[in-house]
């Protein structure tokens, strides 16, 4: 265990060294957690005790147009996220940084490093937007919807989206972020069906399977994760093992709310 530690820290400090764009703290929220970690405080506050207080004896607000408005948001900017990961070569997914895995403005690399931090700030970005989902949850009185999951879920990805870009910059986070935005047009396409009005419920028959979807989407993940270890690859280890430590935590989560939600309703 010593020893696996020690390789981690090592490697953490190498990535720290050599890959991480020294730009990065330059950006907004980026400069230090304070800001970030305010957001989600703030976040937790309201949904689970200002917001259902507030809320407790008034009628819920009406926000079909705004939801409308929202979820399309949603759609077109995760369909944007995914163009930027496909923008990067598919070699750096699993070779980091070719030969030359210094941060540096003569390097060949610099522009693909470059691109993967703007990217992650742009990812980092939408888990904060993605915060409004509970919010609006709230306002419309919808506590049934506000599960363990749903509020540890969103809060930790706006936190590890963050601790990424600043602390451990790697290439594993194209595909986790190409994967997760492609879910998200999906989730949020259905999300905005559903705001369009009972007559579209017909077209909605497969909620269900969203639960499967995102399952989907962290095997997917995880065999990614552990294919970098398996090969070998030249990537950041200290962030597989982050990534792979959070992916499996979700696959627990995801499985358990699909057994109670599902699996015990069909028994």
């Amino acid at each position: 265990m010593t020893s696996f530690i020690k390789l981690v820290l090592n490697n953490y400090n190498e990535v720290l060294k050599n890959v991480k764009d020294p730009m990065v703290d330059t950006w907004p929220l980026m400069e230090s957690p304070g800001p970030m970690l305010c957001i989600v405080g703030a976040y937790l506050l309201f949904v689970l005790k200002v917001g259902p207080k507030m809320m407790e004896k008034r009628p819920a607000f009406e926000l079909n147009t705004v939801m409308i408005g929202y979820n399309a948001f949603q759609v077109l900017f995760s369909i944007w996220l995914t163009t930027l990961a496909l923008d990067v070569d598919i070699k750096y997914l699993f070779s980091a940084h070719g030969c030359d895995n210094r941060f540096s403005p003569h390097s060949q690399n610099t522009n693909v490093q470059m691109k993967i931090s703007r990217g992650a700030w742009w990812y980092f970005f939408a888990k904060v937007i993605e915060l409004l989902d509970t919010v609006f949850f709230v306002l419309r009185k919808k506590q049934n919807q506000i599960t363990f999951l749903h509020v540890f879920h969103h809060s930790t990805t706006a936190v590890f989206s963050w601790c990424y870009l600043k602390f451990l910059p790697g290439e594993q986070g194209i595909i986790i972020g190409f994967l997760n935005s492609t879910v998200h047009i999906i989730m949020y396409s259905y999300y905005l069906i559903a705001a369009l009005g009972p007559k579209y419920r017909k077209y909605i028959w497969w909620k269900k399977y969203m639960t499967w979807i995102q399952l989907v989407q962290f095997g997917l993940m995880l065999i990614y994760l552990i294919l970098t270890l398996i090969m070998d690859c030249r990537t950041p280890k200290a962030l597989t093992y982050f990534f792979t430590t959070i992916v499996t935590i979700f696959i627990y989560l995801f499985s358990d709310f699909y057994r109670q939600a599902y699996k015990k309703k069909v028994t």
